[in-house]
């Protein structure tokens, strides 16, 4: 029998929307908003549902068997949701990048920063196995987030397993999904081509879109049954390797990075920064250039003006809604 839950629908909604948005920023985890506001047990049991025991609750209820099974209301909203969401932050972060880069960095790095602490607290044996899943969790995700990013393609079995491991993201906190995409070479094809379709509809971007989905289904499917088994076994060694996962991670969004490592689309190589602008001040984000790699600073050594206030206000006002979204989990 599932457990019960108590979410009002415009509650699951909002965090649907929360999600999808994070969904869109690299370094940012939906499943970090999902188990930061109280929904990631009902999640991974809803998604999980899939397996041999569909055929006895056909049998037994049906249709209206199979829909409480998968908690079918539930995904529905949070589904809806994360739409609105997607929409919203694929229409909306270019500019955020764009104008104020530092800033939504900032908020998010707060955000993750909380967190991390409020996982960490919700582990409830501290034992050396756990300390080893934390820090396994740390070098993996550290790892990872480091690598060099590949070059991307629009081969449509590489979009179906690039949706795969991107939809990671989902069910573990601290694994950006759109940071995948990112590390794929896909992020801006996968964006572009999405906002393409929304603006102006073709046949071949719903295919490639519609490959990509089927991708995140599958990813979806096969990974959250993993997740879920650890979960309800080891729930303490899997929140501290999740809790590494996203300590791990947050290097990739501190809010003052300067480029180091450029792909020139005219030579087709990666070259450094500095080899092109040895002053780096002189630095100006263009479309013959492509930014793979970035060199964490302080404000003080930032190529350009860090905006130190309103990246500190921005990083406490993450740090705070974490706070306040764990303070409301029911609702």
């Amino acid at each position: 029998m599932k457990p019960t839950f108590n979410h009002s629908t415009i509650g699951i909604i909002l965090r649907g929307m929360a999600m999808g948005m994070a969904e869109v920023i690299p370094g940012v985890s939906g499943g970090t908003i999902a188990f930061i506001t109280g929904i990631y047990e009902r999640l991974l049991g809803a998604i999980s549902g899939v397996g041999p025991q569909m055929k006895s609750v056909w049998t037994e209820g049906g249709i209206k068997g199979l829909w409480n099974h998968f908690d079918g209301t539930f995904l529905v909203k949070l589904v809806g949701g994360m739409l609105l969401g997607i929409i919203s932050g694929a229409l909306g972060v270019s500019y955020l990048i764009e104008n104020h880069a530092e800033a939504l960095w900032a908020f998010f790095f707060g955000l993750i920063l909380a967190s991390i602490i409020y996982v960490y607290r919700s582990i409830e044996t501290h034992n050396i196995k756990v300390w080893i899943a934390f820090i396994v969790g740390t070098v993996i995700a550290y790892v990872i987030t480091a690598m060099y990013p590949m070059q991307g393609s629009d081969n449509l079995l590489f979009v179906f397993f690039g949706g795969m491991i991107a939809i990671c993201a989902l069910i573990l906190p601290g694994v950006s999904g759109s940071f995948m995409l990112l590390m794929m070479g896909m992020y801006s094809l996968i964006l572009n081509t999405f906002k393409d379709l929304i603006t102006e509809p073709n046949i071949q971007d719903l295919l490639f879109m519609f490959v990509f989905g089927m991708g995140c289904l599958v990813g979806l499917l096969t990974f959250s049954k993993v997740v879920s088994k650890l979960y309800k076994t080891y729930p303490s060694v899997t929140l501290a390797t999740l809790a590494g996962f996203m300590l791990g991670s947050i290097h990739k969004i501190w809010p003052w990075r300067n480029p180091f490592l450029i792909f020139d689309k005219e030579s087709n190589s990666i070259v450094s920064v500095l080899d092109r602008f040895p002053n780096l001040t002189e630095w100006v984000p263009s479309e013959s250039f492509k930014i793979v790699m970035e060199k964490n600073v302080f404000p003080s050594n930032y190529y350009t003006e860090p905006n130190f206030w309103l990246v500190f206000v921005s990083g406490l006002a993450g740090f705070l809604i974490v706070l306040a979204m764990t303070s409301f989990k029911k609702s």
